[in-house]
Formats: C-alpha cells, sequence, structure tokens
C-alpha cells in the first residue's frame, strides 16, 4: 500500500485514513430544536386587512356597499320575480307531477331492461324486473302515504291555520312551483353584480407558467419530475387577486423571473398588467411572490381619492396619494425628504409631480414653488396657490426660477441659525417639526419646490452649473428645514439628472424607462440587478411607478389619476383654507415677489461696493465678512467657498492671494476686482463699472 501511495497517491495508508477529517458528521447538523423554534416566523393571528385601519375601513365600505347594492336591487326587482314565478306555477306543478310518476314507475331504469331485451338475456331481464316490481311497490307505498299525510296537512291548515299562515303556506308553494318549472337558459333572479370571470390559480397553473420560462435549473427539474419550485405557503386570494409564495431551484432568483414577465403571463393565460412577479427583501434572493390579478391593474377601477373632496394635510404626517396592486392606499410623506420622478414620455410623469404638489397645496402652512419648464400648463391649477409659479423654458424663465432658488438657499440659511438657537427641549432633534412649522413668529412653515422637466435646469449653458449647485444643496440640507425639492424628467442621466441630486434624494418615482441606466439613475444604484426594474412596466401602465421611500422597499403603486378639472377644484379648495388661514403669499396675491428680491441686492455690485478700488485683490473670507456687514439678512453665514460657488456663473474664477502675515507668507482664495469689475460692464453693458 505504501508503494502504491509513494507510486500514484491512489491509495492512503491506515495513518492517513485515521488522519481524515470527515466533511459530514454522522450527527445532525445545523441548529438544534430550540434554536429553531425561537428562531421560526410565527405568522399573524390576525390578518392584516385586520389589522390596518385604512384597509379595514376599505373593506368594510366595500362589502356594506357591495351588499346595499345586491339587496337594493333584488328587493326592486321582487314584484317581476313572483310575477314571473307564478306565472310558471303551472309547469313546475306538470315538473313535479311528471317526475313523481317516473319515480314511482321506476323510469330510469328502462334502458337497462331494454338493453337486456335486445340482448335476448332472459335471466338478467328477469332479474331486473323483479327489481323493478320491488321497486314500484316500495315507492307507491311512499307515495300513498305521503299523499295522505300531504292532504291532511292541508286540510288541517285550512281549518286551523289564520290566514296569513294559509297565504305564506300557498305562496311558497307557489313561488318554489314556479322555481320547478322555470326554464335552464332563462333564469327568474338575474345577478346584481356581474363578477369577472377569472381562472383559480393553483400550483398546477403556477408550475406550468415557471416551466415555460425557458429556465434551464426549472426545466431540468421538471424533466426529472420535480416541480422546479417549492411553495412555502398555500396560494390564497390576496386583495382582488391571487397569491403564490415559494422558493425557486438552488441559482435561479426572481429577477429571473422578472425578466421574463411576458412570457409567464402568456404561461399563466393572463394580461400582461394582472401578473406582477416580486422578491422577498427579508429572504434570499429565490423566494418569490407571485401575485395574479384578476384585472389589468391599469384598467381595474380605483378607489376615489380620499382627499379629492374634502380634507386637509399636514406634510409632516402620511397622505395617501396612489394605490399598490392590491387595491391598498399607500401614503406619502412630502417632509424631510427630496425626490425625484423619472420616466419617458407619455406616462403620467407630470400627473404625479401635479398629485404630489397637489396633497402639498392642501396644508395651508406650505410655500410652494412651481416651474412648468415643459411650458405646456399641466401645472396650471397649482397657479392659484403658489408663492412663486413660472411656465416656460425662456432664458427670463430661468432667471426668475434662479433667482427663486438664490432665495430658498438664503431661506436655508436663515432657518439653520433659527434650529441652532431654539432651546434643546423646543428642537431635540435639530429639525423642523409640524409644531414648529406651525409657529408663525418662527417663519418655519414647509416649502415645496416643484419643477417638470428639470433637466431644463441642469443642461442650461449659463446657469446650469449654479442651479445643480443649488438644487444640490437643498437636497442635502434642505429635508431637516422643511425645504422639499420634487424634481421630474423625462432624460434621466447624468447631466439631466446630476448624480449629487439622485444620490441624495431619499424619494424616488419611476414610471417606465428603457433601460439599466435609467432604471438606476431614478430608483438608486443596483436597483436594476435587485429586480427593482421600471422596464417591465408596458405602454398602457399609465401612472404605475416603483416607489421608493418611506423607509420601505420598492412598492409598485399606480398614481390615484386626477385630470385637469380635478386638479382645478382641489385647487380651490386649498385657495380657500390658505385664505381661511392667511397664508396666501407672493404669486398668489398677485405679487412678485422675486422681483422685490432681485432689485434689493445685486452680488457683483455688493462685491464692489465692500471692496474699494484702492484695494485691487481681497481674500474671500474678507470679502463674505465685509458683505455680511453690508447685508446681514443676504449673506449670514456666508463660507469663502460659497462665494467661489456664485461667483462661477457669471465666469468669474477666484485667485491665489498670498499676504504676509506675522513675517510669513499665507496663500489663499480670493477675487481679484477687475473681474468683477468687468463682469458687471459686459453684463450692464457699460464701458466702466466703479
Amino acid at each position: 500500500m505504501a508503494d502504491l501511495a509513494e507510486g500514484g497517491g491512489v491509495m492512503a495508508t491506515a495513518q492517513d485514513l485515521d488522519a481524515a477529517v470527515m466533511v459530514d458528521g454522522p450527527g445532525t447538523a445545523g441548529p438544534g430544536f430550540m434554536a429553531r423554534i425561537t428562531g421560526a416566523k410565527r405568522r399573524p393571528v390576525v390578518p392584516s386587512w385586520m389589522r390596518d385601519r385604512a384597509e379595514l375601513k376599505t373593506a368594510a365600505t366595500w362589502a356594506v356597499g357591495h351588499y346595499s347594492h345586491v339587496t337594493a336591487y333584488h328587493l326592486w326587482r321582487s314584484p317581476l320575480y313572483t310575477a314571473r314565478l307564478t306565472l310558471q306555477a303551472p309547469r313546475g306543478a306538470a315538473r313535479f307531477v311528471g317526475g313523481t310518476m317516473r319515480w314511482v314507475t321506476d323510469s330510469e331504469g328502462d334502458p337497462v331492461r331494454l338493453a337486456a331485451i335486445r340482448r335476448e338475456d332472459v335471466g338478467e331481464y328477469l332479474k331486473l324486473s323483479r327489481q323493478r316490481d320491488g321497486r314500484v311497490r316500495l315507492r307507491t307505498l311512499v307515495a300513498v302515504l305521503a299523499s295522505f299525510i300531504g292532504l291532511g296537512a292541508t286540510l288541517a291548515l285550512y281549518v286551523l291555520a289564520p290566514g296569513w299562515l294559509q297565504a305564506v303556506s300557498l305562496g311558497t308553494l307557489v313561488l318554489a312551483l314556479g322555481y320547478l318549472g322555470t326554464p335552464a337558459d332563462d333564469p327568474v333572479i338575474t345577478r346584481a353584480v356581474e363578477m369577472p370571470k377569472t381562472q383559480k390559480l393553483t400550483s398546477d397553473i403556477v408550475l406550468r407558467a415557471l416551466g415555460a420560462l425557458g429556465i434551464p435549473a426549472i426545466n431540468q427539474a421538471q424533466s426529472k419530475g420535480r416541480d422546479g419550485f417549492v411553495f412555502t405557503t398555500p396560494i390564497t386570494r390576496d386583495g382582488p387577486g391571487w397569491r403564490a409564495e415559494g422558493d425557486l431551484p438552488y441559482g435561479v432568483t426572481v429577477t429571473d423571473v422578472i425578466d421574463r414577465r411576458e412570457r409567464l403571463a402568456s404561461g399563466l393565460r393572463r394580461p400582461l398588467g394582472c401578473v406582477w412577479p416580486e422578491a422577498v427583501p427579508e429572504e434570499h434572493t429565490g423566494r418569490l411572490v407571485l401575485w395574479v390579478g384578476d384585472q389589468d391593474m391599469s384598467k381595474a377601477k380605483k378607489p376615489v381619492w380620499p382627499l379629492l373632496k374634502s380634507g386637509s394635510v399636514d406634510l409632516f404626517k402620511p397622505a395617501p396619494y396612489g394605490t399598490d396592486q392590491r387595491g391598498r392606499w399607500v401614503d406619502v410623506t412630502l417632509m424631510y425628504i427630496s425626490g425625484i420622478i423619472g420616466a419617458i414620455p407619455r406616462m403620467g410623469k407630470t400627473f404625479l409631480l401635479r398629485l404630489l404638489l397637489l396633497v402639498a397645496a392642501l396644508d395651508p402652512r406650505a410655500a410652494l414653488h412651481v416651474f412648468d419648464l415643459k411650458g405646456t400648463g399641466d401645472l396650471g391649477p397649482l397657479e392659484r396657490v403658489a408663492h412663486s409659479y413660472r411656465p416656460g423654458d425662456e432664458d427670463e424663465d430661468i432667471d426668475y426660477a434662479l433667482a427663486v432658488l438664490r432665495g430658498v438657499r438664503e431661506e436655508l440659511r436663515r432657518r439653520a441659525k433659527v434650529i441652532r438657537n431654539l432651546p434643546r427641549d423646543l428642537c431635540p432633534e435639530s429639525k423642523v417639526t409640524s409644531e414648529l412649522a406651525g409657529n408663525k413668529s418662527l417663519g418655519l412653515h414647509p416649502i415645496v419646490i416643484g419643477a417638470d422637466e428639470c433637466q431644463v435646469w441642469f443642461e442650461h449653458p449659463k446657469h446650469g452649473k449654479e442651479l445643480e449647485e443649488i438644487c444640490t444643496d437643498l437636497t442635502k440640507r434642505g429635508p431637516a428645514l422643511a425645504i422639499t425639492l420634487l424634481l421630474a424628467t423625462q432624460r434621466p442621466n447624468a447631466q439631466s439628472l446630476p448624480t449629487g441630486i439622485s444620490a441624495n434624494a431619499s424619494n424616488r418615482w419611476c414610471l417606465k424607462v428603457m433601460g439599466q441606466l435609467e432604471n438606476d439613475m431614478v430608483l438608486g444604484t443596483s436597483a436594476y440587478k435587485r429586480g427593482v426594474r421600471a422596464t417591465m412596466f408596458a405602454w398602457g401602465d399609465k401612472g404605475i411607478h416603483y416607489f421608493v421611500g418611506e423607509g420601505a422597499d420598492a412598492r409598485i403603486v399606480g398614481a390615484a389619476y386626477i385630470d385637469a378639472p380635478e386638479a382645478d377644484a382641489v385647487a380651490v379648495r386649498a385657495y380657500e383654507l390658505r385664505e381661511a388661514a392667511g397664508t396666501l403669499t407672493g404669486h398668489a396675491l398677485g405679487e412678485d415677489p422675486v422681483a422685490e428680491s432681485a432689485a434689493s441686492f445685486d452680488l457683483l455690485r455688493d462685491i464692489l461696493a465692500v471692496v474699494p478700488a484702492h484695494e485691487p485683490k481681497a481674500w474671500n473670507e474678507t470679502v463674505v465678512g465685509r458683505l455680511e456687514e453690508l447685508r446681514p439678512d443676504v449673506y449670514a453665514g456666508w463660507a469663502a467657498e460659497q462665494l467661489t460657488a456664485a461667483l462661477k456663473p457669471f465666469g468669474i474664477d477666484t485667485v491665489q492671494i498670498g499676504r504676509r502675515l506675522n513675517g510669513k507668507v499665507v496663500n489663499r482664495r480670493g477675487i481679484a476686482r477687475a473681474d468683477i469689475a468687468a463682469a458687471v460692464a459686459d453684463r450692464d453693458g457699460i464701458q466702466e463699472a466703479g
């Protein structure tokens, strides 16, 4: 053995065998019984729809409405039902008598006896005849006894019973005979509600559909007699549809199934909008939840938006804006977030932005800044309540928006100081709360900025960089100070949606997009790999989108459809709320706050005012200190870097300036006064600027 081991290593010595380590031991591997019990997932005793007040209210409202309709429908038609059944009673009586006679005479056995006669089988015929004779005797006796009992009961009812009981008994008999005489193809009682005819989802149907996807691991398992999918829970009804959950074969992920959603719908023989495969984030990547709706999500009737006719909003609390595949309302909280909306054209992006701005408008404290850069007037209903509003993408529209955003950033800096100086018991988390926002003396009311086709801002040749810088700042620091920025674009890429903004927006709404890059720009890096793919939406899925936010995983939501007249009605109600609260400002009052603020200060002119002509260069930190002394309400809190960023849109770069301090040369960034003067001269069309 030793020689063999030395020669080829084919056989091992006894010592080697003793030293070998068995990988799979003989004992039970894995956690013990108690560990498995303590780590087990307990299913809720009370169903989720009963624990959720909103969902319970929706279900109860539906049930009351459904059965009230059914009851009223049949009560209204009860006279017609009675008349038809009465007319059909003679036919029912004839059917009853005829059926009784056939039963008594054992007519159902005639074909068998005739068959014995045709075969000339005497023995079988005699046997069947004796059997028939016995049946006829017994059934005749039963029929005679039933006749006597029935006749006796009828006489007793006629003699002893009161009139109302006689009438009820006779009516019941007539209706019963009428029902018996109803033709099979012409029922008397019609359906009050036409239910959609959908096939029940079964395990065989699910396995058939998964087998049609062309996934090798599933096909291989099924070819060997296995299912290729292990159901972890029974298939159950879940809202207006069916829910199946289980484990895919090893190595197969949920994203593999999502990629083949069209083929899955074909295998299930259901419309594409009914089939929604989803991953289970808290489980492994092979755990699939397949929800199959009764109706196409884009065509199913949606409940009325709760805020359409009445109600107001506290932007610091959730408000409903859409429903999921199961028809349950999905809430959104517009404070402490920044959000981006992305989609290809004609998929409902602008309608979704308008809906979110309508939600914001229903909080009378909120100041709205609305920019319709597409210029079609889709956001027009918000004009009546907006503090600032501008449709279009002309240069003057961009200048207007830039002035507004500059003002909002100054407001952000002011709010930061207010929050910093508030007592800790009033502001323990250093952010604006609903209570602080309601205190008018602090001026911390919510600010919501909405811009459709935001790529027009960031691709602007002159102001694009400054607009990007301001929006990035608002996205990062604004949420804690009750400033929300909502940007919508039909071109979600790095140019139209800068990464500094997309990376810091906590809420994402992604309708249909065409590729992985656009998908991840809106929904976040690696969303496509995780199976969150807005590319799977069909052209008919208007308003249906992935929603990432509210501290939850990506959800498929259909936004409430609010058309232009309904949006106008909601805006009118929002105007009335603001009028009653005394919070109408700016554009809503016919004023132009941008013109007033633009006339109040000019950065370049202010720099020329604080840097005298005999001082050719000055450090940034020196300039911002002088600017704050000049206009504390505008330049308070500015840092040297902010001055550098504010000068970039004017084409002015800072320079390195060396000064001798305490015998040493210190180099810092600063401005050359000549560059400022030249920029003012170029801008204002004058030969020289003081």
